[in-house]
């Protein structure tokens, strides 16, 4: 990290905004998922891994129960909260702006608080973000800001949380107080990514496996295409899409998808249309299903040190999200058959869909030229020029 998006950035940068020198600066990476699409809160499995791009934050606590929060990525001046006042109807920026970037932060503080662990007028803090994770490209910028906050604020008054422990508190906030129904990925990844290794993560009991991808040893690099676009079908469509996989786990009798077994896809789908479930529905279980079990696909190649062979894996996961979870757009299926045609191993959207970004697998000497192949494409479409990028394995959240 260079120091002009470092922590001697965001400390000069605290020191302008409140006059005094920070406590510390903390950083949280934003990440990119490998395989495992809404299947976090389907209890099921996601391999996320942390990209070099991270939120920082210097922070100081207070006593009084203030708390004050500035962005040096957004206009507009210091939001100032009184930590007793949050709550999930008033909303992080105050006035019932749930749609503002300080509802993030605002709302870890609040879970903090709810789940007893800041008390009194403990929890005031002065906190200062600058961020290198794009936002709007599916990359978890949400999630680093929130983590970020979480991390610094259990060193400043001594919690004693794990990151594990860190990651539920976020979501917690996201969920309840900012009102966007994630899953626990974007914010275990977050909090629990190690460098050079992708995150295997079983979101139902938090199980974790530090796996190692060393993509450049095998002569590999896996490209992140940011489509810089967002369709705003997005917002309501994840959120349907969650319930119909809920409903499905309940007329089945199922704690979740995640229970439905892959060798068995066919009769549970077969039931789940004796029981009048409409074809979308099915389509749905059968993303998840076969998804869970892509994620298996991959450990298994990695285990066996063969990243080249997961690239068909990322590819049918991708049409997957086209057909079955319908989460896909012109511009991320564009991404995914111009650089496969163009000579990757495998490619596939990634995060929660409708836009964001798309992952790509090359062999290193072919990088260039598909990158290339992928930007002509865009401008021939008559699209913005997409943001390419490597991904590289990076550290989870830490003190700096």
């Amino acid at each position: 990290m260079t120091d002009e998006h470092g922590p001697g950035r965001a400390t000069a940068e605290f020191r302008e905004v409140y006059g005094t020198e920070p406590g510390g600066v903390w950083a949280a990476p934003g990440r990119v998922n490998l395989i495992g699409e809404h299947t976090d809160y389907n209890d099921g499995f996601v391999m996320p891994l942390a990209l070099p791009h991270t939120c920082l934050a210097a922070a100081s606590p207070r006593t009084d129960g203030v708390l004050r929060l500035h962005s040096g990525d957004v206009p507009g001046g210091v939001v100032e909260l009184r930590v007793e006042e949050l709550s999930p109807v008033a909303g992080g920026a105050g006035g019932g702006d749930r749609g503002g970037w300080a509802a993030y932060p605002a709302g870890v503080v609040w879970a903090l608080r709810e789940a007893g662990l800041l008390t009194g007028r403990a929890g005031g803090a002065d906190l200062h973000f600058a961020s290198t994770v794009p936002t709007g490209a599916g990359l978890s910028s949400s999630a680093a800001l929130e983590v970020v906050t979480a991390t610094a604020l259990n060193d400043l008054y001594g919690l004693g949380l794990t990151p594990p422990r860190i990651a539920q508190l976020c979501q917690r906030a996201e969920n309840a107080f900012v009102g966007v129904p994630c899953g626990i990925m974007d914010q275990m990844a977050s909090a629990c990514c190690t460098e050079g290794h992708a995150l295997f993560l079983d979101a139902r009991d938090l199980t974790q496996r530090q796996v190692p991808l060393d993509l450049a040893a095998e002569g590999l690099r896996l490209l992140v295409v940011d489509t810089r676009v967002k369709h705003e079908l997005g917002d309501g469509a994840y959120a349907s899409r969650r319930a119909a996989c809920e409903a499905a786990a309940r007329a089945l009798g199922v704690r979740a998808l995640r229970d439905v077994p892959f060798d068995g896809l066919d009769a549970t789908l077969a039931e789940l249309e004796r029981l009048g479930c409409d074809a979308a529905t099915l389509r749905r279980v059968r993303h998840v299903v076969t998804e869970d079990r892509r994620v298996e696909e991959v450990i298994e190649r990695l285990d066996a040190g063969d990243a080249r062979s997961i690239g068909p894996v990322l590819t049918a996961g991708h049409a997957s999200c086209r057909d079955d979870f319908e989460i896909s757009c012109d511009e991320l299926d564009l991404v995914v058959e111009t650089g496969c045609a163009a000579g990757a191993l495998g490619a596939r959207m990634t995060g929660g869909g409708f836009g964001g970004s798309a992952i790509v697998l090359v062999a290193e000497g072919d990088a260039e030229a598909v990158g290339k192949a992928v930007t002509e494409a865009f401008g021939a479409a008559g699209h913005r020029a997409p943001r390419i990028f490597p991904a590289v394995p990076s550290a989870g959240a830490r003190r700096l």
